[in-house]
């Protein structure tokens, strides 16, 4: 079975807009998906990236319109100035490491519930009532929210070193048993086309 690594970021607004597209071309294709969360701001660092809140105006301007029109389309809601923006994204990505692991739910979902929460429905996803909810609208235990903190805090921190041997510079970044190399949401067609042979 192929085997796709999702580099993802809770707070981007772009592995939101992701929606559950990825998890449709996986199945398409026979093809399982490992979550890999991580600190975005962080790999951005590492890689020559520059945080949206430090970038040039022109640059920022360009984001809120592609932000709009990204999220036009793919029939989805997002405020682009959501009230707990940026906030502590690693309780978030704990929880869905913990999910991976536990195997009970859908990890798509969660993601993507994740998202919606901080981009779409006003909510502060570093809070436990919020992670807990969408753990339990993604089928999983709300418990998971306190387990194994500590082997997902490492997981965390060794998916950042992972991304970065692996060529990885933002997020959503997907990468194929082939080493073929996908940024962006708006990229998932690519994916496909490339899982089926066409590209």
């Amino acid at each position: 079975m192929a085997n796709i690594e999702y580099f993802c970021a809770t707070l981007s607004p772009y592995v939101y807009l992701a929606g559950t597209r990825l998890e449709e071309v996986a199945a398409k294709h026979g093809a399982k998906v490992t979550y890999r969360p991580l600190d975005v701001v962080a790999l951005f660092g590492r890689t020559g990236g520059t945080p949206p809140k430090d970038r040039h105006i022109s640059r920022i301007e360009y984001r809120a319109q592609e932000l709009r029109r990204q999220a036009q389309k793919a029939g989805l809601t997002l405020n682009l100035k959501p009230a707990h923006w940026p906030t502590n994204g690693a309780p978030a990505a704990y929880a869905i490491i913990a999910a991976q692991a536990d195997g009970s739910g859908d990890v798509g979902k969660l993601v993507h519930a994740i998202g919606r929460a901080c981009w779409a429905e006003e909510k502060d996803i570093a809070q436990d009532d919020v992670i807990r909810a969408c753990l339990e609208e993604a089928g999983f235990d709300p418990a998971l929210a306190d387990k194994g903190m500590m082997s997902s805090a490492e997981e965390y921190a060794r998916n950042l070193e992972d991304a970065v041997s692996k060529g990885v510079f933002g997020t959503p970044f997907y990468i194929t048993d082939t080493d073929e190399r996908f940024w962006g949401q708006d990229r998932l067609d690519d994916l496909d086309a490339h899982l089926g042979g066409a590209l």
